[in-house]
């Protein structure tokens, strides 16, 4: 099992006036190789939960354990789990800072201290991985797009060869066209690494077509943790906490309402299309 939370609670401002639990009594296993989505409207406890995956917040209560290790014990080496769980934050190309984009992806595995020849391998593949063209590669990352930005700000997590990759709303402020775009590339890269992903989203419609698990989260505690066909089933519920499924769901709800025998758990485009064609015999 790579990832396991056990009884975690975090409490912002304990012991005063102002406390807020943000994380109430999280159980979650996370085990290798998962696409998961983490969906949760603002203030659910989504971003507060994923940085303590990598221990960049530390749990009130209960533990967090890596490869069977407590990564808050004594003497536990953070540096290296940093490397093996990436975290890409929200909008990560204000994180850029280098002179050129290839700079800026080398920094993180550099700092491994591996020999310059390996970091820069590191970084070429990064890059590739996530589709930047090697003309853009000595080109000031603030010169691209924010799309392109954001995919050099992944490459940097990537060049460190993490095992798990977390990305927190890794299509916040992008077009239509260039969250696809980002999306389609994190999917490809997953089933080419096979590494762990978790995708934090607000929004099931990024999530529904990409991951096999949903993680729901409201009030710091998790509502549904199921795949994707088994949480959309409870869309009322969903939309009782600020969320809601897939157009799509709608969609095949209101044909079976009509009496078109259709099934209400398809969560693509392409299977709704299948699956309506069949219904009326065609």
């Amino acid at each position: 099992m790579s990832i396991i939370l056990d009884h975690v609670n975090h409490i912002y401002e304990e012991d005063t006036a102002m406390a807020f639990p943000a994380l109430v009594d999280v159980n979650l296993v996370i085990p290798d190789g998962q696409f998961i989505g983490l969906i949760g409207h603002t203030g659910s406890g989504k971003s507060t939960l994923v940085q303590h995956l990598n221990g960049l917040i530390k749990p009130t209560s209960g533990s967090v354990y890596y490869n069977g290790a407590d990564i808050h014990e004594d003497g536990y080496n953070k540096k290296e789990l940093r490397s093996k769980v990436g975290l890409v934050f929200q909008y990560p190309e204000h994180q850029l800072f280098e002179i050129d984009v290839f700079s800026d992806v080398c920094f993180g595995p550099k700092n491994l201290g591996l020999e310059k020849k390996d970091v820069e391998l590191r970084a070429y593949a990064a890059l590739k991985q996530v589709g930047i063209a090697d003309e853009y590669f000595y080109q000031s990352p603030f010169d691209l797009s924010g799309g392109q930005k954001r995919r050099v700000a992944i490459a940097g997590v990537l060049a460190m060869k993490p095992e798990v990759l977390i990305l927190d709303e890794p299509t916040a402020g992008l077009d239509p066209k260039g969250r696809d775009e980002i999306l389609e590339q994190i999917a490809k890269l997953r089933k080419e690494t096979g590494m762990t992903v978790i995708l934090v989203s607000h929004s099931m419609e990024d999530v529904a077509k990409y991951v096999d698990r949903i993680i729901v989260m409201n009030k710091g505690k998790i509502m549904y943790d199921d795949v994707p066909k088994e949480v959309f089933r409870h869309y009322k519920e969903l939309e009782e906490v600020g969320l809601a499924a897939p157009q799509i769901t709608y969609i095949m709800q209101e044909l079976r309402a009509r009496g078109l025998r259709v099934d209400t758990d398809i969560t693509s485009v392409e299977e709704a299309k299948k699956a309506i064609l069949q219904a009326m015999g065609r």
